[in-house]
């Protein structure tokens, strides 16, 4: 079978109809400065479109980085994109696309967060899980909040008005216990202290917060979404684990709709597992059936 062409495919979220497609690039996430009318996605290396033309504007040399997350900041315009090997963000200025510099992480950075007034948080995927606190400023790593024995934490949202972060985590217990017991972390964005952990239904690739009916969403690869209802600052339960569909890991929140979006493909029959036990690996896509939910 061919190879299929790295592209970003654009969708309407009103309707979730396509609304075209921006080729000769990939990548694990995409983020717009809707000011500029700039995006970028985490291809290797980082491109910049057009979000109107939806036209490849260049390609941005990131050194050896090798991005994955990526994160606008509207406080002063610019762009963060995150590696995994390197343990650092490169921040480009989303006016122009010209890189300022990068910042030391201090471990396997994910998902990421921000204020809107100078502050971003990023989670660590290492075994030993944390958020690193960034001054957006002067692009250095302010303060590192560890989790003790949780780890492999892919997921961060934020309660901006009341300083509450919300780190996803797939494991817990040194070694992890068996089977896996996924928690997520709520911790104060100030002091990284930890206010509490609530058990997710899943191993997470992200997570968001909604202002609106304060309450935290936590998406995972098994087909499920953990939500967390923030019933004060220092009170919190989970609301409900809902079903969605397997491989609906990642997810995002669109604020005009109040919906969550995550989106999945279906597959044929997983293979045979290897001899002598072993994962087997994932069933082929099913051409034209992806689903968001």
């Amino acid at each position: 079978m061919a190879a299929v062409p790295g592209r970003v495919t654009v969708f309407n979220l009103d309707t979730l109809e396509p609304a075209g497609e921006v080729p000769d690039t990939g990548g694990n996430g995409v983020a717009v400065d809707p000011k500029s009318g700039h995006g970028f996605s985490s291809s290797r290396p980082p491109s910049m479109f057009d979000t109107k033309t939806l036209k490849l504007i260049k390609k941005i040399d990131v050194g050896a980085a090798q991005p994955d997350g990526i994160l606008f900041d509207a406080f002063n315009d610019r762009v963060y994109v995150f590696s995994h090997p390197t343990k650092d963000a490169t921040v480009i200025d989303s006016k122009d696309g010209t890189v300022l510099g990068k910042i030391d992480l201090g471990g396997v950075p994910e998902q990421a967060v921000a204020d809107g007034k100078g502050k971003l948080w990023v989670v660590m995927q290492d075994a030993q899980g944390s958020v690193t606190a960034v001054d957006a400023k002067t692009m250095k790593a302010t303060a590192h909040y560890p989790f003790g024995d949780n780890g492999g934490c892919n997921g961060l949202a934020l309660d901006a008005k009341n300083h509450v972060l919300f780190a996803a985590c797939a494991r817990m217990g040194d070694p992890p216990v068996q089977p896996p017991q996924p928690m997520m972390v709520i911790l104060s964005a100030d002091d990284g202290k930890i206010i509490t952990k609530l058990p997710l239904a899943g191993g997470s690739d992200g997570a968001v917060f909604n202002p609106s009916t304060m309450e935290a969403f936590s998406s995972h690869s098994n087909g499920t979404m953990t939500i967390v209802k923030e019933k004060s600052p220092t009170s919190f339960e989970v609301e409900q684990n809902l079903q969605t569909m397997v491989g609906a890991r990642t997810l995002t929140f669109d604020s005009k709709t109040n919906h969550i979006l995550t989106m999945s493909v279906e597959r044929g029959p997983a293979p045979t597992p290897p001899p002598g036990g072993g994962r087997a690996g994932q069933g082929a896509p099913i051409p034209g059936r992806s689903r968001f939910w």
